[in-house]
């Protein structure tokens, strides 16, 4: 029995927010949308498309036809206490989800607190992971129309189904009878369902480009005779590099290209086609499309241009191409892509405009610009960087970043990670999964426009986030981040084919005592330490005591013990390098630390610097193939940088990698005494409807709900309130001004402190509304002396909210000495956040000075995290000051501003964005 008769139940407008593009367990896209009355007929087509023995599982009996009463509830729903969700594959419905209010157990008035909940997939796309997607859409609507609970009936023998809600993360109870499993369960989501979501997450995501990077057989559409055009180019590569599956040309004025049998169209290929690479003008992409979908067409690289990248015309054309590839199950590269390559020796995969590649390697490439790319991936041949696979996703219609990262995450041939981004599509997802990653694969990012931000056309299709924010969001995650694209290759080099460095101090030997004072002067500009001094054989040392000489330093144990080397030559008159760098190849051969070389003139590996594997019996001989030289470095070999402060500055970002990588991760902690579920109530008794600024009541009101207390304070229009204000909470007091203006100044103009006495009230009362020209002022009790800090929740138009921290002062605001931190925070975040400004050692005891309580600092920078986690109403809010003292932290003041919350990508069920 349900709660309401849908006759009288009040109807909901259509939530559009809930409809969805969903990566299924095998990598396929789902549209996922609430159920129309216009879909009965495709409901009754589903329903007789079931098996009998479906059919039985979800009914519990034969229930051949849907009748037309049923069919009416079904497709009839109010959005609310009835809420139907469909799956969609083109215009079939694959799998349907529903809800339905029970009555309260108690009998009592008022919406249903608990529902129902069933749902059934089609046979066919059974396995696929579409049950857990629509009970956690399910769940998230329910929970936005203020039910806690979901029930179920499942069949005992029912196993699909039972697994579905046992492994979905929530504490499930359960009752048999007759054959019959009874399956209860809160829906908030707990930490465990959280998890379990992310990491279907990961899987599907990972898949979905594992099918793109693994084809089966690949289409260039648009393969051209003329050598001129793309479409030739791409078919050129694709057959360059021996991809190990079939090749199909589709071009309809050609029996043949490049020798190969051309088809008129992708439908007249008689085989499967996994990928098909677009190279047609964009005018045409609507004939391709159509029959790609046809084909069944898993994903689509698009190098043409003409798209976003062109004007609003091409801002549509490309919507529509993504929506419909996506209601298809289509997954989009581009467009203006360069293309994707997989140097797999199994794969062999070279789908882009770049005639050459790097040859097999352990470094996955990610790269926003398409016009970039070829230059980045000769770059990467030219310095001996191995790569396992390169994406270049030109507009990001689709496959993005994010993307990419899911699959390296778990991809055994990829160990180090390269992106070269312009803007950010889903910034707090790829915080999250930037983090996850760096904890075992270290990546190294480019993040361009720095000063200027990216042109137009490119902001329009990410997010752009300013300087501060691009920075906290690196410096959490653990991303090496660099300036150049050189800084990028030097960093990737140590990265692809050294180990990492267990601490700071570097050693350096040499034959230019010159040469070796610089590197050392680089190394600590770069704040790295030098294990002893460094060690100069001279000019005229040969290559045996040159290698000697390093061995013994990497041997040296106690005090100067080195974590790292860097090994310096100059090329002597008479004999020739090569000898040299040989024997320090040997040298170091099996060292379990980190060895760069500064050989004037030579960079990247060279060949005498390079661990190689003997080409293989059937590897191709050309050394211009689409997958490079046979002999490809790999670890062990030794980068080589034609400056000092290069190979200095290089060490030492993986150093810091190194250093945060071997931190704990930290744990997400509530607070004692915070009670989000009563400031949400507060938030809703107050009706935020447009931004507005808390009156100090509700910012009390809402800071006590977080465990944060203000130190008492009154305020007065008059001497004689402010007297009896002061006389009632005792002295000495502080009396200010009501304005940020005047209270914050350097120079107190709006602050009287240790007040003592009616008297002086009156006095410091007058004296400040003479000075500000206003009337009211704070009343406050005085605080024991500290430092003054600031702790604030600043609004981000991409994160929604970051967390501020800095010392006060003008000094502080002149510099900008903030740190920045992206939420949620963890308690080892909360620890760095404080300790990361510039003027931050004053907390830790400056000239004879006590330390404060750090702890307590901490604290409240967690439970401020709390509140911009779980209050994304809260726009802004500045604790200022807050006086850190040995014995704690006090908050003398606090500004809250709120209003709609913003749109989050990075919440609730799973959903491309």
């Amino acid at each position: 029995m349900t709660a309401t008769d849908p006759a009288h139940a009040t109807e909901a407008p259509y939530p559009r927010h809930w409809e969805a593009d969903v990566v299924a367990s095998d990598g396929g896209i789902v549209h996922l949308r609430p159920i129309l009355p216009s879909d009965a007929d495709a409901l009754v087509r589903f329903h007789a498309g079931l098996s009998e023995h479906t059919r039985y599982l979800r009914y519990f009996g034969p229930y051949p036809r849907i009748p037309p009463r049923d069919l009416e509830r079904f497709t009839h729903v109010d959005h609310r206490t009835r809420v139907g969700l469909i799956c969609l594959l083109g215009d079939e419905i694959i799998a349907v989800g529903r809800y339905e209010g029970l009555p309260r157990p108690d009998g009592a008035e008022g919406p249903p607190v608990s529902a129902e909940v069933a749902f059934v997939v089609t046979d066919a796309h059974q396995n696929r992971g579409l049950g857990s997607i629509l009970l956690e859409h399910l769940a998230a609507a329910a929970r936005e129309n203020g039910l806690r609970r979901f029930e179920a009936e499942v069949l005992a023998e029912n196993r699909a189904m039972v697994r579905v809600f046992r492994q979905a993360g929530y504490q499930v109870s359960r009752q048999f009878e007759g054959g019959v499993l009874h399956l209860e369960f809160d829906i908030d989501p707990t930490e465990r369902s959280l998890a379990v979501r992310d990491a279907r997450e990961q899987r599907a995501e990972a898949r979905s480009v594992h099918n793109v990077l693994h084809p089966e057989s690949v289409a260039v559409i648009g393969a051209s005779t003329d050598p001129r055009k793309i479409g030739h180019a791409v078919l050129a590569n694709l057959l360059r590099a021996n991809f190990t599956g079939p090749v199909y040309p589709v071009n309809p004025e050609a029996r043949s290209v490049r020798g190969v049998r051309a088809y008129k169209s992708v439908t007249e290929i008689p085989d499967p086609v996994s990928l098909a690479v677009v190279a047609v003008p964009a005018a045409n992409i609507d004939e391709v499309m159509d029959s790609c979908l046809e084909k069944g067409v898993r994903a689509l690289v698009v190098v043409s241009s003409g798209f976003s990248e062109s004007g609003e015309v091409g801002v549509e054309a490309e919507r529509k191409l993504v929506a419909e590839a996506r209601a298809h199950g289509m997954r989009v590269i581009g467009p203006n892509a360069l293309g994707v390559a997989n140097t797999d020796p199994q794969v062999r995969l070279n789908a882009t405009l770049a005639p050459e590649l790097p040859g097999p390697g352990h470094v996955g490439f990610f790269s926003q610009s398409g016009a970039l790319g070829i230059a980045i991936l000769a770059s990467a041949k030219q310095r001996g960087l191995g790569l396992s696979t390169f994406v270049s996703a030109g507009n990001r219609a689709d496959l993005s970043g994010n993307d990419l990262l899911q699959y390296w995450q778990t991809d055994p041939n990829t160990e180090v990670v390269l992106l070269y981004l312009e803007t950010f599509g889903n910034p707090r997802k790829f915080s999250r999964l930037a983090r996850r990653l760096a904890r075992t694969k270290p990546i190294v990012a480019v993040k361009s426009g720095r000063h200027t931000g990216p042109p137009p056309a490119l902001a329009q299709r990410g997010a752009q986030l300013d300087e501060a924010s691009v920075r906290a969001l690196f410096e959490q995650a653990g991303v090496i981040r660099v300036e150049t694209l050189p800084q990028l290759f030097d960093t990737a080099l140590v990265l692809a084919y050294q180990p990492l460095p267990a601490g700071p101090r570097v050693a350096v030997v040499g034959n230019s005592s010159a040469l070796c004072l610089l590197v050392a002067d680089a190394l600590l500009d770069e704040k790295m330490e030098l294990a002893g001094s460094p060690v100069d054989v001279g000019a005229s040392a040969t290559p045996e005591q040159f290698a000697e000489a390093v061995r013994t330093a990497l041997a040296k144990e106690g005090p100067d013990r080195a974590d790292s080397l860097v090994a310096v030559f100059v090329p002597p008159v008479a004999m020739p390098g090569a000898a040299y760098a040989r024997a320090l190849r040997e040298a170091v051969a099996g060292s379990d630390r980190p060895v760069v070389a500064v050989f004037l003139a030579a960079e990247g590996v060279p060949d005498e610097l390079a661990v190689v594997d003997e080409a293989a019996p059937d590897a191709p001989a050309d050394p211009a193939t689409g997958l490079g030289p046979a002999r490809t470095p790999k670890r062990g070999s030794v980068p080589s940088f034609p400056s000092p402060e290069r190979a200095a500055a290089a060490l030492a970002r993986i150093t810091r990698y190194a250093r945060w990588r071997a931190q704990p991760f930290g744990e997400y902690v509530v607070p004692e005494g915070v009670d989000a579920e009563a400031a949400r109530q507060l938030i809703d008794d107050w009706g935020i409807t447009e931004r507005r600024a808390l009156t100090d009541d509700e910012a009390v009101a809402l800071l006590r709900c977080f465990g944060i207390g203000i130190a008492p304070f009154g305020r007065a229009g008059d001497a004689d309130q402010a007297v009896a204000i002061a006389e009632e909470m005792g002295y000495p007091v502080v009396v200010k001004a009501t304005s940020d203006r005047w209270r914050h100044r350097s120079d107190l103009a709006g602050v009287r402190l240790d007040v003592a006495g009616a008297d002086a009230v009156r006095a410091a009362y007058a004296d400040v509304a003479r000075v500000t020209g206003g009337t009211d002022v704070y009343v406050q009790r005085m605080l024991p002396r500290g430092e003054s800090c600031v702790i604030e929740i600043v609004e981000d138009p991409s994160f929604g909210s970051l967390l501020s921290f800095g010392l006060s002062g003008m000094a502080t605001e002149l510099l900008g000495d903030r740190a920045f931190r992206v939420v949620p925070l963890t308690d080892q975040d909360a620890a760095a956040l404080v300790r990361a400004p510039r003027a931050a050692p004053l907390l830790a005891g400056y000239r004879g000075t006590e330390p404060v309580d750090m702890a307590a600092l901490e604290d409240l920078v967690l439970r401020v995290g709390r509140i911009a986690e779980d209050l994304p109403q809260v726009r802004t809010l500045a604790l200022d000051p807050v006086l850190a003292t040995p014995d704690g932290v006090s908050v003398a003041g606090a500004r809250v501003e709120v209003g709609p919350p913003p749109q989050r990508d990075d919440t609730g069920p799973r959903r491309l964005r």
